[in-house]
Parts: C-alpha cells; structure tokens; sequence
C-alpha cells in the first residue's frame, strides 16, 4: 500500500534540448562552472553535476521522444525565447556573469539589484536561452 511519504517525488532531472549537446556540455561547464558528469559516446545525451538536480542535455529532434510526446521546435528568431529559463544562484554574480560572458554567453542584462532582494543579469546560451544569474534571496521574516 503506497503512503503518502513515497508519493512525493524528488525533483531528478530538468532536461534541456539543444542543437549539439556536446558542445552545451561544454559551454555550461565553462561558462557556469559546473563539473560534467556523464557524456555518452554517441553524444546523445550529457549531465552536469549540479546538486540534488541534474542539468541533463538531450538533442532537439530525437525519434525516441518525438514519436512519444511530439516534436521540439527550436526559436524562429531572435525576439522569440523558449517557455524556459534556467537559473543559477551565485555568492557573487558579477564575477559568474562576466565567466559566462567570457565563455561564449550573450550578454542580455548585467546584473542589478532587484526590489526583491536579489542581484539578478541575464544571459543566453548557444540555443537562446535565458539564464537567469541571481544571488541567494534572504527569506522574509514572519511576524
């Protein structure tokens, strides 16, 4: 009989379609600094070390999953984005962001403080798009 403590899932994988998936391995590892964890042979399929969740890496037109739950279409141009953002938390943003820039990023927005709490730029990756670089938002106080 299934209780409710196993049928809360734990968080896995966000998977990411790209053009080259050895080529994003590269560019988040060196860009955001996170350690690849698996790249398979066929180039098919790539990880990165990145905590309780993994950055996974699949290419966009693939039979197994097309068939399955449809096609993944790429932007038609630069002012269209993906409903996805990726975001990282940093210690200190300015020095992530101006890494990502250095390491092939497209700068989109350098990062400010936000009415939030949080410093926050932008950037696009080599398939467009948008990560978010932010800093650790200190949780609100309750009264």
């Amino acid at each position: 009989m299934a209780t409710s403590s196993n049928l809360n899932p734990a968080f896995a994988y966000t998977v990411v379609y790209v053009k080259d998936v050895a080529e994003s391995v590269d560019f988040y590892a060196k860009a955001f600094g996170y350690s690849v964890r698996r790249l398979d042979e066929s180039h098919r399929w790539g990880e990165l070390e990145s905590g309780h969740t993994t950055i996974a890496f699949t290419p966009i037109h693939q039979h197994e999953t097309d068939d399955l739950t449809g096609v993944v279409h790429a932007n038609r141009s630069k002012q269209e984005r993906p409903p996805l953002e990726v975001c990282f938390v940093y210690a200190d943003v300015d020095a992530a962001y101006k890494r990502a820039v250095e390491n092939g990023a497209v700068p989109v927005s350098e990062p400010e403080m936000k009415e939030w709490g949080q410093k926050v730029g932008y950037v696009r990756d080599t398939d467009g798009i948008v990560i978010r670089m932010g800093s650790h938002v200190k949780p609100a106080k309750l009264d």
